[in-house]
Order: C-alpha cells, then structure tokens, then sequence
C-alpha cells in the first residue's frame, strides 16, 4: 500500500499545474473559494485540508502541491522503512488523498480513486499502532481486519462479474466483448495489438474465463478449506496480471492483487521463499479430515467445471481444434439466480465474520493468562474497538454492496441506511461494476484535435499517451495515469456538451497555457506531430467541436453555458519559503513526463530496500573464543577420580579441587538453567 500510494501522489502531482492550476483546464480556485463560516463547518461541507491554505500563506494550486509532496514523502518513507509503516502513517496519507478527491471532481472520479480510498481506510485499521514499541506486533484482532479486506475482494470482484449482464449489453452476452476490447480500451499497450490477433472462438473463451472468475470464483474466498481459498487466489491474480499486460490501468491492478493477499495465510507465503512448514505425520483423526475436504475440493472444482459447460454450451471440436461457446441463459434466469445468491452472500459474510471474531476471542482467552493487569485490559479495549469496527463497516458496506439487485437492496434496515449517507463524503464504502458495456463495436472512437495558424493548412495535436496519432505504436505508461487521456476518452463517447471541461481545454490551447500543453506532450518538438509509418487505420465520422479562435463568440458563449468562464483576475501567488521552495521544486519537474518521474522514485526506493536486505544477511566474521591456557593446564594435570574427569568435561572454566566442588558446580549450573527457563 505504501508503493500504491506513492505512485498515485506522483502520478497526480506532475498534472496538477494543467488540471488543477490557476491557468489549468478546472482551477482548484473555482472549486475552494473563501468563506466567512467556521473551519469545523467547512471540513464537514468538505473534508479537505485546503481549507487551510490562506493560514498557511499558500494560493489552492500550491495546496495541491503541498498535499501531495507529504504524500509522495510519507508514502516513500513507509516504502523504505518499516517503523512508518504504522496505523498513524496511513491515517494521514488517507487524509490526504481524501483532500485531493474532494476538489478533483471529473478528472478523479475513477473507481480505482474510490477503490484506494476504501482501501487505504482498511489499512488504516490494519498497520500496527506502535504505541508501545517494547511490546509484541501481534494483535487479537489481526484476523477481523483482515476479513474486512476479504469482504471488499469479493464485493469488488462479484460486482465487477455481474453488472456486465445485468448491463444487458449484447457483446458480454454475445461472448464477444474482448473481440473489441483491446483495441477500444483506453490506452492499450503494445501486447493488446497480439491479443486482438487471437481467433474468435479464443476471445469468446476468455470471456467464459472472465464470468467464471469474477462471479462463481469469489465465494470462494470464504471457503473453510484451505486449499479452495489458494486456487481462488492463483485465479483472480492471473485475471489481474493479463489485464496489467493488455492494458493501462494505473495502480488499479495492483491494488485488487494487493486485497487478493487476505486470501493467503503465513505458510503459503514462507513456502514460496523457502520456509515453509515440513510435513508432519497425522493421526488417523487429521487424516480422515484432510482425505473428506480433499473430496469436497475435487466436488467443488468438478461442479464449477460442469456448470461452465453447462451455462455456456462448451463444445471441443477435434477437426479444427478450437472450442464452441454461446450463452445458455436468459437475461430473466440470471436475474433470479441473482435474487437467489445475494442474501445468501449476506449471511455467509455473517458467518465468517463471526467466525473470526469468535477465534479473536478464543485466542485472547488463551494467551491473557501470561500477561498483566494492565496488557489485559488494553487487549481486551482494543478488540472491542476493532470488532465494532469491522462491524460497522460490512453493515453500512451492504448499502452499496446490495446496489446489484433491488429487492435485496430495498429491504436493508433504514438505520444502514443512514449510516451509509452520514459517511459516503468520506468514500469508506463504495458500490464497483467495471466494465459494465463495451464501448467502440462499430470502431473505436477517438477525438483528434487539430490547429492552425491560418484556417487553411491544419496541424494535429498528439498527445503523449491516448492514441491518436496513427503512426504511434501503443505506449506503456502503467502505473501512471494521464487523465485528460482517459477523459478524451470518456468525451469521444458522446457530445462536446457531455464534456464541459472540454471547451476550457480548448480556450487554454487557444491561449497557449504552458500547463495545459504539458499534459499532452512534454516533448516540444512533437506538439504538433509528424506522421511516420502507420499502425492505426482511421476513418473521419463527424464533426466533434465547432472551429473557433480565440475571443470567437461560439466558444464564450459556451464556456458561459458550461458555467467555466473565468473573468477573476489571477492573483499573484505569494511568496514565502514554502511557495518558493515548491516552485524551484516544480521547475525541476516540470519537463519531465510522469512515468520517468514515478518510475525514478520507486527505483530509487526498491535499490534503498535490496541494500537493506543484502546489509542485514551481510555475514558477521566471528572468531572462537578460546579456553585459558591456565585452565586448560589444570583440567590436564589434576589428579582425581573418574567422577572428577566427568565433572571437569562438562565445565573446564571452573576446575574442580575435590569431588564435593564438582557436584556444587554442578547444581548451580542446574540452577541457573531453571532460572533461564522460567523467564522465558
């Protein structure tokens, strides 16, 4: 979660001059403007730490910036050292984040922005509260948080599953969305173009793979057998790794694989480096155990194998070696299978979760006895605290959750209810569904901006990601993410009225905003481009957005329509050691593109962490310490019986005169080897 972080602070920090600046295409001025009420009724309106910018002599652009340097700072440092990566730590950085939403608007309402939000909230609950650093790590309550990250995987991934036929739209239930996705998605990577080669009846498996992955694989995520728990999670990372490699989504992937993590347990994860558990023999008991959840596994892989085949009408034909696939269901049917499956969902989670708090409770009854007073009562304050916690969370996660069908989400409890509304600005619960309807099944569409200097001869703007410019290959840019690229891609799916923001990126060009043109391309010299060889086909549909220049009354009058005309002065920002330091700071980064700066960071972190590693299992050069020579002369010379020979092998530092010294020794030595073993 601290690499996450890092690259979604960096990621938004380099933008934030032509998204969010006093010159950019939504300024943050509009969105935070001063107020006389007080500050506990602004961060209730809105809970953002922008509030206190004129307190701390900063305009809003450089509040932005300010926010997200002590994200990039914190989140680096918890990267690199282990004592940050505490409760208190991602507190903050969750309030930062949460402060930047709030005045994002379009260019942050992303679910992965939601989605690291809730996340980010449940790590919170957790990291380690190093009150008390003498004292253990390990906490009573470990497993209920952990279940929490449990129940946000499967809402994300049964959500995700379902809304792509409730959607009704014809290529999932045709089986032939992924015949259009690669090369309608956003901003593809190169492996997309290979993907989009494969032969039809390839596609329309892999979107069988997909249903039966993100709808029937997730219940089990809660399966008592261990072993149904793994497959679960070999299957959903897979999922998560061929998106990463046909697609640029930012850190959303690496968020969803970071929740498939509260699938594992600790031995699965010591046997991947080495350290796993040996094998020990059962009783006859453990053993009748593991052979009956060894012949529920196979049931359970059998009867998903069977009720693929038999919902999607799988056919292997030998002649062309290829296999058959159609939907065997209607729209209706599904919809009651999702009737009859979503309350039922509900209890198991209130089985499992009570589950786990039972096992917290048992485990606390178990140990409490070796501790004192004092650690009792802390123990017992911090499980009640985190059990009505987790409580509260998968109650008010329902609302959202139960988004997917009606009727169950009518009949949730009005206090649920209310709960759910008192903290939705705060983005701890949320409702998911991606890829609910394939766009681009006539052909991808794609808006292409042109200039010119005397209406005649017209020059394309490239920008450096979205595709566009036909003869660039597909870029990979992932975990960053450029977004006005993907709102390009959101406005090419409508009308420019859909798209208010639109008409600003326009006026801005128009002026020659040097933040604005940073955000399409850092690299002068292809602003506009020049054409090369080819690796897209395009074809003119329409016309997008009206001519205009600037002053044109066409485009002021739509920039009054939208409600975007700025007609307040520029105030000059203030000077001051923080605003100075930002802008030498922004100076520095400002010609450089946003993956060169996300990737140089993490490199520079993951190289501080390998020589940490590699420091710490450095070899020590020891040298045996030898025995006095003097005593060594003594155990050799000495005169005695066999009992004194015996007594002196066993302890040369102390030599032995008489038979009576040898015993004495002896029994202090035992002694103090009680002494040892009551302590620990």
């Amino acid at each position: 979660m601290s690499v996450v972080y890092l690259f979604a602070f960096v990621s938004l920090y380099v933008q934030i001059p032509g998204l969010y600046g006093n010159e950019g295409i939504l300024p943050a001025r509009w969105l935070i403007t001063p107020t006389e009420k007080p500050l506990a009724e602004l961060l209730q309106d809105t809970p953002t730490l922008l509030w206190l910018c004129p307190q701390l002599g900063l305009d809003i652009q450089q509040g932005l910036e300010l926010i997200c340097l002590l994200g990039i700072l914190l989140s680096f440092g918890a990267m690199v050292l282990q004592p940050l990566r505490d409760s208190m730590v991602f507190l903050c950085l969750w309030v930062l984040y949460l402060s930047l939403y709030q005045v994002g608007k379009v260019f942050l309402y992303f679910q992965w922005d939601n989605l690291l939000l809730e996340t980010g909230f449940l790590t919170i609950l957790i990291a380690p509260l190093n009150l008390f650093r003498w004292k253990s790590s390990f906490k009573y309550h470990d497993n209920i948080t952990f279940w929490l990250v449990r129940w946000l995987l499967f809402r994300l991934m049964f959500a995700s599953g379902v809304v792509k036929l409730t959607s009704r739209c014809p290529t999932w239930w045709g089986l032939t969305a992924l015949t259009y996705h690669y090369e309608t998605q956003c901003i593809p990577t190169p492996l997309a173009w290979y993907a989009h080669q494969l032969p039809q009846w390839f596609q329309k498996l892999s979107v069988v793979g997909t249903f039966v992955i993100e709808i029937a694989v997730p219940f089990l995520f809660f399966a008592p057998i261990r072993c149904l728990r793994l497959t679960a999670f070999y299957l959903q990372v897979l999922l998560q790794v061929l998106i990463i490699l046909t697609g640029n989504y930012n850190f959303f992937n690496l968020i969803t694989i970071i929740l498939c993590f509260s699938l594992l347990d600790d031995d699965q994860v010591g046997s991947w480096f080495g350290h796993g558990k040996k094998k020990k023999g059962k009783s006859w008991p453990q053993a009748i155990i593991s052979w009956a959840a060894l012949l529920i596994e196979l049931g359970v892989y059998v009867l998903i194998i069977y009720g693929t085949r038999l919902y999607f009408e799988l056919e292997v034909d030998w002649e062309t070696k290829s296999m058959s696939s159609k939907t065997a269901f209607t729209y209706h049917q599904f919809n009651h299978f999702l009737k009859m499956v979503t309350l039922p969902s509900i209890w198991i989670g209130v089985l499992s979760l009570t589950w786990e708090v039972v096992i917290a409770m048992f485990k606390y009854v178990r140990c409490a006895c070796v501790r004192g007073f004092f650690w009792k009562l802390w123990a017992i304050v911090q499980l009640a605290v985190f059990v009505t916690a987790a409580t509260g969370i998968f109650a008010i996660s329902l609302v959202p959750y139960t988004f997917i069908e009606y009727d169950t989400h009518s009949n949730i409890w009005p206090g649920v209810r209310k709960a759910y509304e008192m903290v939705d600005r705060y983005q701890v619960v949320n409702s998911y569904g991606l890829f609910r309807r394939m766009t681009g099944v006539g052909g991808r569409p794609e808006v292409v901006i042109e200039g010119s200097m005397d209406k005649v001869n017209w020059m394309e703007i490239e920008f450096m990601y979205k595709p566009g410019n036909v003869s660039g290959p597909p870029p990979v840019v992932v975990p960053h993410q450029p977004r006005l690229d993907w709102q390009m891609w959101f406005a090419a799916l409508g009308s420019h009225s859909q798209s208010p923001w639109f008409s600003t990126l326009v006026h801005r060009l128009l002026q020659g905003s040097k933040d604005v043109i940073d955000l399409i391309q850092v690299d002068k010299s292809k602003y506009p481009f020049r054409p090369r060889h080819r690796w897209w086909r395009r074809q003119y549909v329409e016309e997008f957005f009206p001519t205009v220049s600037l002053g044109d009354s066409t485009l002021e009058s739509l920039l009054w329509q939208h409600g975007i005309k700025d007609n307040s002065p520029v105030e000059r920002s203030p000077d001051g050691p923080i605003p100075d330091a930002l802008r030498l700071l922004r100076a520095y980064i400002q010609p450089l593109s946003g993956p060169l700066v996300l990737w140089t960071l993490f490199c520079t972190g993951a190289a501080i962490c390998l020589l940490k590693t590699f420091c710490s299992r450095a070899p020590r050069a020891s040298k045996p310490r030898a025995a006095p020579a003097e005593t060594k002369r003594k155990a050799k010379d000495s005169p005695g019986t066999g009992l004194e020979k015996k007594d002196q092998g066993k302890k040369r530092e102390e030599p032995a005169s008489i038979q009576g010294g040898s015993k004495v020794s002896e029994e202090r030595s035992t002694d103090a080897d009680r002494r040892v073993w009551k302590r620990k």
